[in-house]
C-alpha cells in the first residue's frame, strides 16, 4: 500500500503528514532555513590542537570549521589564519554554540547530491539492491566525468538517466554562479538564496514516491492534538504502553512503560507486539520533535533474541521514512537500544520558543 505523503504549508509553518500522522512540524517565519547555505567567511584563528578554526561568518559568533573533512577525495587544500574560504552550514548556530561549518559543500537536488570539493561517487544507503547501486554508481561517475563528487539519493532508483543528468548539469550551473558571486562579493556574505522549509521538504520527499503540496491557514483540529501531543513528556500507545521521553544535556532517553497493558494470553506475542508498536510511535515522536544526537530507548525486556532482531528492524524500517539519518547501534549490554541521529537543526521545543 502506497503511502500518502502531504506537505501543509501555512503562513507561519510547515507541516509533513503520512497517512494522516504528523511527522514534521517547522515554525516557518518567512525567512529561510540556515542549514545548507553556502558562505563565505574569514578564518580568524586555527585551532591547531582541536584541527579545527574559527571562520567569521558575518555572524555575532564565529563559525566552528573542522580542518579535515570526512571525504578522502576532499580537494581543499590547507588554510591559514586571515584567510577567505567558502563554508557551508551543517548545524545551525545554538545556545553559546556557533554554527557548525564545512568546507566539504554538498547542492542538493530531488535525485543526486552534487559535491563540487570532492570526486566522491556514492549511493544512498536506503538503496539496498545490489544490481541497483552497481548501476547508480556507473551512472554517477559518467555524470561526473571526473567533474566533481556525486550520491545517487533514493530518488534516481527509478529515475531515467536523462532525468539525472538534467538535475546534475542544473546542480554543476548553480555550483559556478555561486563561484562567480564568491569572487564579487565582499566578505563575509551569503551566496546561496534561503530556501522555505516547505520548498526543502518537498525536494527531500519528492525521490521517495507521490507527495502533495498543500496551503493551508491552520492545522487541522486532528494535528494540531498530535502537535500538543509533542510537547507533554508522556505518549499513550494503543495497546497500553506509554513512551517516556526525556532530553537530557548528553542525551535523550525513552522509557517504555507497561502500567495498563495486558500480557495475561500470550505474553511473548504480545510483548513483542507492544515493544513494536512503541518503536514505530518512537520514531514519529522523535522526527516531531526533531530529536537528535543520542538516543536510548528502554523497551520491555525481552528473552527471545530473535524479537530483539524484529524490534531493531522495525526501528529501522520506520527510520527509512526520515529524511535525516539516523543510524540504529542496536541493544547495548544493559538491554537497552542505543541509536544516534544527525543534528541539523534545534529541537522542536526549541524552535516553538522563539516564535
Amino acid at each position: 500500500m502506497t503511502m500518502k505523503r502531504v506537505i501543509l504549508q501555512g503562513p507561519d509553518f510547515c507541516a509533513l503528514t503520512e497517512d494522516g500522522y504528523l511527522c514534521e512540524y517547522i515554525p516557518d517565519r518567512g525567512q529561510g532555513e540556515e542549514t545548507e547555505a553556502i558562505l563565505t567567511g574569514r578564518v580568524e584563528r586555527i585551532m591547531a590542537g582541536l584541527k579545527s578554526a574559527f571562520v567569521d561568518i558575518g555572524r555575532s559568533r564565529s563559525g566552528f570549521l573542522p580542518l579535515e573533512e570526512n571525504s578522502k577525495s576532499f580537494t581543499g587544500g590547507t588554510l591559514k589564519s586571515g584567510d577567505r574560504v567558502i563554508v557551508q552550514i551543517r548545524k545551525e548556530e545554538t545556545g553559546q554554540k556557533g554554527a557548525f561549518l564545512s568546507r566539504d559543500l554538498t547542492l542538493a537536488g530531488s535525485t543526486v547530491i552534487l559535491m563540487p570539493m570532492n570526486r566522491y561517487i556514492g549511493v544512498s544507503r536506503r538503496i539496498t539492491d545490489e544490481e541497483i547501486v552497481k548501476r547508480l554508481r556507473a551512472t554517477g561517475e559518467k555524470l561526473s566525468g571526473g567533474r566533481f563528487g556525486l550520491v545517487m539519493r533514493d530518488g534516481a532508483r527509478y529515475a531515467d538517466e536523462s532525468v539525472l543528468r538534467e538535475e546534475t548539469e542544473r546542480l554543476s550551473a548553480l555550483w559556478e554562479s555561486i563561484l562567480r558571486k564568491a569572487e564579487s562579493s565582499n566578505c563575509p556574505a551569503v551566496l546561496t538564496e534561503k530556501v522555505s522549509a516547505a520548498e526543502r521538504m518537498l525536494r527531500d520527499y519528492r525521490g521517495r514516491g507521490e507527495v502533495l503540496l498543500e496551503k493551508t491557514e491552520e492545522l487541522p483540529p486532528q494535528l494540531k492534538q498530535q502537535l500538543d501531543c509533542a510537547g507533554k513528556r508522556k505518549i499513550q500507545t494503543r495497546h497500553g504502553a506509554t513512551l517516556v521521553i526525556d532530553p537530557c544535556e548528553a542525551m535523550t532517553v525513552i522509557d517504555v512503560n507497561t502500567s495498563s497493558a495486558d500480557f495475561s494470553r500470550d505474553r511473548r506475542a504480545n510483548l513483542l507486539e507492544t515493544n513494536l508498536e512503541a518503536c514505530r510511535e518512537a520514531v514519529r515522536q522523535i522526527r516531531l520533535r526533531n530529536i537528535s544526537g543520542i538516543i536510548i530507548m528502554d523497551l520491555i525486556d525481552m528473552d527471545e533474541e530473535t524479537d530483539r532482531s524484529l524490534v531493531v528492524g522495525a526501528l529501522q524500517e520506520a527510520f527509512q521514512e526520515d529524511r535525516t539519518k539516523t543510524v540504529i547501534h542496536g541493544f547495548t549490554r544493559l538491554g537497552l537500544i542505543e541509536m544516534t541521529r544527525k543534528r541539523t537543526s534545534p529541537p522542536l521545543a526549541e524552535q516553538m520558543k522563539e516564535r
